[in-house]
C-alpha cells in the first residue's frame, strides 16, 4: 500500500491530484489548514484527513505523530501548499510581505519535510514532489517568448525559485530518495482566479509522473507537463 500525503490538498491542484492517485491505488491523506474544508475534501474523494497548517511548527509536528500512530510510514509526499502575493510594487515590497509568502511556500517546505523524514525514511522507494512554477525559473522569466516574462513577481517569483534551490539540495543530501520539482504550468484555479487556461487534469500531469516514479527515477529535477524546464 502507497502512503501518500499532499500538502494544500482539499482544492485545485491537491485535490485533483489526490483523486488521480486514489484512482491507482494510492492512500492518500490530505492535508489541510481548514479541518472542515479538509474533511469535506477528504470525505468526497476517498481520501484521509490530517489537520497540517504549513505555516506552523506545532501543526506540522502534530501531523506527523498522527501519521506516524496510524501508518508509521510516507512513501510519497507532495509539497503542494502555496499562497501568491497581492503584484505589489517594487515601493511596496517589504521584508514582512516576503515572509508571510515565504512562511507558507518555501519555510512550509522546510517544516514538512523536516517532520516526516523519518516516516520517509521508512518507506522503500521514499519520494517528495515539490510544486513549484514556471514564475520561479530563471530560464523561464528571462524568455521574452513565455508569457511568464511579463510579470515582476519580486515575491512569489523569488519565493518559488528558492524552491528549486531546496529540491536540488535536499536531493542531493538523500540520494536514496527520489526528490522534484514541477510546474504545473498556467492552470485554472483559485490562487490566479481560475483564469489559467490549462485544466486540473493537465496541469497534475506532472505532478502525477513525479509522484509515481521507482527508484530508478530522476531526482534534482525540474519539469512540467512537456518535460524538462531551465533552472
Amino acid at each position: 500500500m502507497t502512503i501518500t500525503l499532499i500538502t494544500g490538498g482539499n482544492k485545485g491542484l491537491g485535490y485533483e491530484a489526490a483523486r488521480r492517485l486514489i484512482e491507482l491505488g494510492h492512500t492518500v491523506y490530505i492535508g489541510a489548514r481548514d479541518e472542515r474544508r479538509g474533511r469535506d475534501a477528504a470525505q468526497a474523494l476517498g481520501a484521509r484527513f490530517v489537520h497540517l497548517d504549513v505555516s506552523d511548527d506545532a501543526s506540522v509536528a502534530a501531523a506527523a505523530a498522527e501519521m506516524e500512530r496510524r501508518e508509521g510510514h510516507v512513501d510519497v509526499l507532495i509539497n503542494n501548499a502555496g499562497v501568491t502575493d497581492p503584484m505589489l510594487s517594487p515601493e511596496d515590497v517589504t521584508g514582512s510581505a516576503m515572509q508571510s509568502v515565504y512562511d507558507v511556500n518555501v519555510f512550509g517546505i522546510v517544516r514538512v519535510t523536516h517532520a516526516f523524514l523519518p516516516m520517509l525514511r521508512a518507506a522503500s522507494s521514499p519520494v517528495i514532489v515539490n510544486v513549484s512554477s514556471g514564475l520561479g525559473s530563471f530560464g523561464v522569466v528571462t524568455n521574452p517568448e513565455r508569457f511568464e516574462s511579463s510579470f515582476a513577481t519580486v515575491i512569489y517569483g523569488s519565493s518559488k525559485a528558492a524552491v528549486g534551490m531546496l529540491t536540488v539540495q535536499y536531493a542531493k543530501a538523500l540520494p536514496d530518495f527520489r526528490i522534484n520539482v514541477v510546474d504545473p504550468g498556467y492552470t485554472a484555479t483559485d490562487i490566479n482566479g481560475n483564469s489559467g487556461h490549462q485544466t486540473v487534469t493537465e496541469g497534475t500531469d506532472a505532478i502525477l509522473r513525479l509522484a509515481t516514479i521507482g527508484p530508478d527515477g530522476p531526482t534534482g529535477t525540474f519539469s512540467d507537463r512537456h518535460g524538462p524546464l531551465p533552472w
